[in-house]
This record gives C-alpha cells, structure tokens and sequence, in this order.
C-alpha cells in the first residue's frame, strides 16, 4: 500500500487546489455544452493542466475536444489514465454532473504528478479528456484507435450520483435509425396504391413490444418516431425512429439486437414495404467489467472517511444506465465508481443539476477524488496488488 509520505501529498495537492478546480467546475456548469462542441470546457480544462506542467496533446483519437494530459518523471513504472468528462444534456444542462467528473479527474491528475515529482513513485499518469458521453461515446475512440492499451497499465473514473456505490450494472447499449420505404398515395381516393412506410414501422414497435415479454427483465429496448410523413391526407412513403438495446453483457446484447432486427425484418415483410437499419458509427457501449481489486482498493479508502456502502450483492441488483466507460474497462482494468453528492434527485433531472454546483457536491467530489488517487497510488506502490487486478482482468467477466 502506498506510503503515509504519499497519502499525505495526495491529501494535500487536492486540498491546495480546491479553489481553482471550484471555479472550473462551476464554469463548466453555468456554460453547459453538448458533446463534440464542448470548446469553451476543452479549452478551459486544457489550458489549465498545461499550465500546471502536463504534456497536452489536443484533438486526439479524430475527436476536435478529446485530449490527453501526461506527466511522466522518466523513471519506468505504473502507468495510470483517468476520465473526465464535460458536455452536458440537451435541455437540462450538467443534469449528469460532468463538471464534477471534470474535476475529478483533474483532481486525480494533479495529485499523482505531485507524488511522481517528489519521487515517491515511478511511472506516469494521463488523463484523457473524453467528449460526447452522453451522444455519440467518445471514449469508444479512445480505445478503439489502441490509445487506452498504449499509454496505460489500468483506468478509473467517478461518477456524481445519489449514493455511492461500485457495483451497480451499468448496461452494454447499442444505437440503431431504421427506416421503411413505401409508396405514396392519396389517403382518401386511392390508398390502395400506397405502401404504407408508418404502418411498417408501427408494425415494428407492436413487434418489439411483443419481443419485450420474452427478454430477460435487464433488456431494455426503446426508441422514438423520427419521421412518420407529413399529412393525413397522404399514404407515408417513407417513416424512420431512433432505437437504443440494452443488456447487461456484451454477449447477452449481440443476441438482443438480433431479436430487435427480425422485428422491423418481419414489419417490412408484412407491409410490402423495404428496410434499412442502421447502427451507430461509433459502434457498441460495452457494459462496465468493474474490476473487484481496484473496486474494493477504493471501498476500503472510502470507508476511513465515514462513507458506508450497501452490500455487494445488493448494488448488482440494480439495473443503472450505460457509460463508454465500459469500453475501456474491457481495454485495461478498471473502475467506474459512484459518489453521492448529497441530494436524493435522480441523475438527468434538473434538480440534480442545480446539486452539481452545490459546495456540498464540491467536497464530495474531492473526497472521492483523494480515495481514487489513493487508489492508484496503492497500485503505484504494492506488486502483488498489482497482479492481482491484472489477473481478475485477465480471468474476464461471466457473459
């Protein structure tokens, strides 16, 4: 385990900083920005680490506001990566509290390069900037361009939320758009000429319904009418939606897609109409392979500052959302820790916003931030810890 010298910088870095990483929260919160145009927190977070001594390489992985942050102090050992986070919601701004994740990660950052600078421990420590959690999951890119394998040994994050927790199931979720492609004909003289593109796609959803009985309770499968035409008075050419499949694993989401496929497949065949499915160019959210050595590493820290967690057992019941953090947890070891922050709202509400920029979630964040980085410290410093987590990596995840 890491060393009291090393606890102590940790503690006190964090502590130090607090003012200054204060203010880029709450302007990152008052500037809400969606994924892949977050160009006034890129900016801001970018600059502040290059000035605080990181090597910043900007745009990184094809992605204009992904970066990454890296301080090494030339001496061979643990490689480290944490997360920020930092657009925001359509409609409900930081309703998710990625001003805190920004942080937070920053947070981490800092406080192992100090360590790194004194000499306390060998190695290096990145942070990557990732874009577009909520949309189109920028750190897909950063894992499948073979940055996250690269550059780091293991990977963490905090997420902001009502409780703390480590092992809530957060879902493996795929995107797709489908569209039918009828015939258009006058609704009232001669519908029979038609081919009716909203049916078909109506169709679809009475399938999915359908299929919904037959899926286990963790499957989730829901989507919205993008286009359904443009007057009663005219049979639809043409209908698309937006469907979004969930499944607790990799493995279990693959065979759901197939099911939700043959459901707009069968609508087609029914209506006369054809089809196109497309999925989402960024490809899959992986479900998050949390890794129980860091997990309960991180537990154990948490716990000497007072903070209880539910039993084990009891946070895997819960079904939660989906994060691109996922991806990398199959990369590298990983973790994708939960943080209170003082408020019973449920994350993507506008009360939760107004939360994440309360002081009481300022300290939160920060405390879980100093058990994060003393998390990797502690991986930093004990071998055996270590291969530990490696071998839990490598044992894999039951699909």
């Amino acid at each position: 385990m890491a060393s009291k010298d090393i606890v102590q910088v940790i503690n006190d870095t964090i502590n130090q900083h607090s003012e200054e990483l204060r203010d880029i929260s709450l302007k990152i919160h008052d500037n809400p920005e969606q994924g892949n145009k977050e160009f006034k927190a890129f900016h801001l977070l970018t600059d502040y680490l290059e000035k605080k001594g990181f090597k910043v390489t900007r745009g990184v992985v094809g992605l204009e506001t992904a970066f990454t942050a890296e301080y090494t102090n030339g001496k061979e050992g643990r490689r480290i990566g944490f997360c920020s986070e930092y657009d925001a919601l359509p409609g409900v701004g930081h309703a998710c509290g990625h001003n805190l994740i920004a942080i937070s990660g920053v947070a981490c950052a800092l406080a192992i390069k100090q360590v790194l600078e004194k000499g306390l421990m060998s190695g290096s420590v990145y942070l990557f900037g990732t874009p577009a959690e909520e949309s189109t999951s920028g750190k897909c890119n950063f894992v499948k361009s073979g940055t996250v394998e690269k550059l780091v040994d293991f990977s963490m994050m905090l997420h902001p939320g009502p409780g703390d927790g480590l092992y809530v199931q957060c879902l493996a979720l795929d995107s797709f758009t489908v569209e039918f492609f009828g015939r258009q004909s006058h609704a009232g003289a001669s519908p029979w000429e038609g081919v009716n593109a909203l049916d078909a796609l109506m169709q679809g959803f009475d399938n999915v319904a359908m299929l919904r009985q037959q899926t286990l309770t963790s499957n989730r499968i829901h989507g919205i009418i993008k286009e359904g035409g443009k007057s009663p008075n005219v049979i639809p050419g043409y209908a698309s939606a937006y469907f979004y499949t969930r499944s607790i694993t990799r493995n279990q989401l693959k065979e759901l897609k197939e099911k939700v496929e043959n459901c707009f497949k069968a609508a087609a065949l029914a209506t006369g109409c054809t089809y196109k499915i497309t999925w989402a160019p960024w490809g899959q959210i992986d479900d998050v392979f949390t890794n129980e050595v860091l997990a309960e590493t991180y537990r154990d820290h948490m716990k000497a500052e007072g903070v209880q967690f539910y039993p084990r057992q009891m946070e895997e019941s819960v079904v939660s959302g989906s994060t691109d953090m996922g991806n990398i947890t199959y990369a590298v070891p990983g973790i994708h820790a939960g943080f209170n922050i003082g408020t019973t709202a449920a994350n993507h509400t506008i009360e939760f916003a107004a939360a994440a920029a309360t002081e009481e979630a300022h300290e939160k964040t920060l405390r879980a931030a100093r058990c994060l980085a003393m998390t990797a410290a502690d991986v930093f410093e004990d071998e055996d810890l270590y291969k530990q987590a490696v071998a839990y990596f490598k044992k894999g995840k039951s699909q």
